[in-house]
């Protein structure tokens, strides 16, 4: 049985770091440790997102970290499909709004990216949407993956100031509440993320590694 405690996070994303650490703070032992403290140059992680499917980007960024350090390397990729959309934005969710490179802060972004996605379901009575995220661990070569999916539907305006990207307009099936209203502890408890990283350990474990503490 082999034993990981500790994962580089092949990211530079801030929101996705706190995210995933907070859920890795529920496996005793294990700590996520930030690109930009390992890996010379992490902002290169970013531009290997060149792929069709979460996995085949989740799995490239992966790569791209273990190549750069020792330590075994985690990555994810999250898109949204909303229904009325045929499944848009999908694997452009991040970079929905197309700004120019000088404008793309993180911020910008976000709010570039739900405006687009509101003026896109103007007049739409189907607000059907799900989260599908891909989550891949390299580990002494071996590659893991699992997937989550959040099913929900998309709220007429934004609400709540919690959490980052979509979720001020995701309403998650079953709530009433956008996950930008939610407490991070609510939205753990049932995010994409978090279910993804339930499969990983899953499929972790059927291969005898295990993410805890030696």
């Amino acid at each position: 049985m082999r034993q990981v405690h500790q994962l580089v996070f092949a990211s530079t994303n801030i929101d996705k770091y706190r995210e995933f650490e907070a859920l890795f703070k529920a496996l005793p032992g294990v700590s996520l440790i930030p690109a930009e403290n390992v890996l010379r140059n992490p902002e290169k992680i970013g531009y290997v997102e060149t792929f069709n499917t979460y996995l085949e980007n989740s799995a490239a960024k992966a790569r791209l970290a273990n190549q750069g350090c020792h330590y075994p390397c985690f990555a994810d990729d999250t898109g949204l499909e909303v229904e009325a959309l045929g499944g848009k934005p999908g694997i452009h969710t991040a970079r929905f709004a197309q700004l120019p490179a000088l404008e793309r802060s993180r911020s910008k972004q976000d709010e570039a990216n739900l405006a687009k996605l509101l003026e896109q379901m103007k007049g739409q009575s189907n607000r059907n949407a799900r989260f599908v995220t891909s989550v891949v661990l390299i580990v002494e070569g071996i590659l893991v993956h699992g997937t989550g999916i959040l099913e929900g539907t998309i709220a007429e305006s934004p609400r709540g100031t919690h959490g980052f990207g979509y979720d001020p307009l995701f309403i998650p099936k079953g709530s009433e509440r956008t996950l930008a209203e939610m407490s991070d502890e609510e939205k753990n408890n049932l995010s994409h993320r978090a279910r993804a990283l339930h499969d990983l350990t899953l499929q972790l474990q059927a291969r005898g590694i295990v993410l805890a503490k030696p």
